[in-house]
């Protein structure tokens, strides 16, 4: 072997030792404050855009305030039945909170039922497809007749609005689970409760968040649709009455006050669900966990 052989040799066998170079994924770039900022700007300078549209639409054509309010009026109607529209939003947003709160607990029972027994999924699901698939305001005048108070049939109204989503979507959530993974709790000999609490509930809280989200605007909108098949007046009156009731009298800046009202009570409770699916789902779930590519 010649000394170039000699030296080639060694070169290669020195290659051999040596490590893979592998390189390691980046870590995804931290998102710059000027992409959140404009994330958030842009849908505020549209808003402010319409209600200037709005607001010179209004003065240039002089459109009668009890057709079309400028935006200076439904500030200022308000500010004026402040009062008024705030007490009515609460008994509005109480019984939307109550009714989600009602629907979370019997929907998440309900499916956990049906999730470990085939019959009892064959006895009660499709009259809860009934109840879903019918409309609240047909059935409304009933619920009105047989409750005892209105204001427990306008509760009972918006439970069976937001009840089925998080049944349905806890209810599929509970079937999605991985067969692989069941098997394998079935081979270390885990409980059905211990398979249910480890496995089974947190590869359907996914599907339980969603269905959250949706509930959660229905639960207000099948409120104000109690409120309105009920037609209450006087103090136990929701938000819904005060919207009738500026209708009749031509109040037509403080409907639109209420209507703003109601919108930025839907916003609020779909942020605050999609906050909490965020928190819960960030750190292990594929919706949630930001890609590194």
């Amino acid at each position: 072997m010649t000394a170039t052989e000699a030296q080639n040799g060694d070169i290669v066998d020195a290659a051999a030792d040596d490590p893979p170079d592998i390189r390691l994924p980046r870590k995804p770039a931290p998102r710059k404050p000027s992409t959140r900022l404009v994330r958030y700007l842009v849908p505020v300078i549209m808003l402010v855009l319409l209600i200037f549209v709005w607001q010179v639409y209004v003065t240039v054509n002089e459109v009668p305030h009890y057709i079309l309010p400028s935006p200076v009026r439904v500030a200022e109607a308000l500010i004026t039945d402040w009062q008024v529209l705030l007490s009515a939003l609460w008994i509005t947003v109480e019984i939307t909170f109550t009714a989600l709160l009602i629907a979370l607990v019997g929907g998440v029972a309900l499916a956990i039922l049906m999730a470990q027994s085939r019959w009892i999924e064959l006895a009660l699901y499709p009259y809860a497809v009934i109840l879903q698939v019918t409309p609240i305001i047909a059935i409304a005048p009933l619920i009105l007749i047989y409750a005892p108070t209105t204001q427990s049939a306008i509760l009972i109204c918006a439970w069976i609005v937001a009840f089925f989503p998080v049944l349905s979507n806890t209810t599929q959530g509970l079937r999605s689970t991985d067969h692989n993974l069941l098997n394998l709790f079935e081979l270390y000999g885990a409980s059905r409760w211990q398979t249910l609490i480890h496995l089974q509930l947190p590869s359907a809280l996914p599907y339980f968040l969603a269905g959250l989200r949706i509930a959660g605007g229905l639960a207000l909108i099948a409120a104000v649709v109690g409120e309105f098949a009920a037609g209450t007046a006087g103090a136990g009156s929701g938000l819904a009455f005060r919207l009738l009731e500026s209708q009749y009298r031509l109040n037509i800046p403080r409907l639109f006050g209420a209507l703003v009202l109601l919108s930025l009570t839907g916003i609020l409770i779909f942020f605050a669900t999609s906050l909490v699916s965020h928190l819960l789902l960030r750190k292990w779930h594929e919706s949630a966990v930001r890609r590194e590519n």
